[in-house]
C-alpha cells in the first residue's frame, strides 16, 4: 500500500511596499517578487493603513517622506492599533537628516537609505522576517 505524504508548499512572505512615487513601488516590487516574495503596493499612508487593516502583511516597507501622512505617522498609527498583530516595519528614506532613533521612537524595526542597495535591503528583510518563513 502506498502512503502519500502531504506536500508542504512554502508560503511566500507578503510585503506591503508604500511609496508615493510609482516608479519606486514598481522597482521594489520587481526585485522582491524575483526573490519569491508576494508584494502589494500602496501609494499613500492612508491607503497603506486600509490595506493593512484588510489583510495583514508580514512586513511593511514604508517610505518616510510622503505627502499628507508621512512614514512616521503611518508607523505610529500601526503601532497604536490594538486590532493589528505586530507587523515589522522597515522605513525607507532619502532624507539626509534622518535620525534612526527618530524612526525607532515611532516603532519602526529598521530603516534603509535611498538610493537603495538591494543586497542590503534583502539582508534586512531576511533579518526581520521569521527564519522558518524565509524562502
Amino acid at each position: 500500500m502506498n502512503h502519500l505524504t502531504p506536500l508542504t508548499i512554502p508560503v511566500a512572505d507578503r510585503i506591503l511596499v508604500v511609496d508615493d512615487i510609482a516608479d519606486n513601488c514598481f522597482l521594489l516590487q520587481a526585485v522582491l517578487e524575483q526573490e519569491g516574495y508576494e508584494v502589494e503596493l500602496a501609494s499613500s499612508g492612508r491607503e497603506a493603513l486600509n490595506r493593512i487593516e484588510e489583510q495583514h502583511p508580514d512586513l511593511v516597507l514604508l517610505d518616510v517622506m510622503m505627502p499628507e501622512m508621512n512614514g512616521f505617522e503611518v508607523t505610529q498609527q500601526i503601532r497604536q492599533n490594538d486590532r493589528l498583530p505586530f507587523i515589522p516595519i522597515l522605513l525607507v528614506t532619502g532624507y539626509d537628516q534622518f535620525s534612526p532613533a527618530e524612526g525607532f521612537e515611532f516603532g519602526a524595526d529598521d530603516f534603509i537609505r535611498k538610493p537603495i542597495d538591494f543586497d542590503i535591503l534583502l539582508d534586512r528583510i531576511r533579518a526581520i522576517l521569521p527564519e522558518e518563513r524565509n524562502l
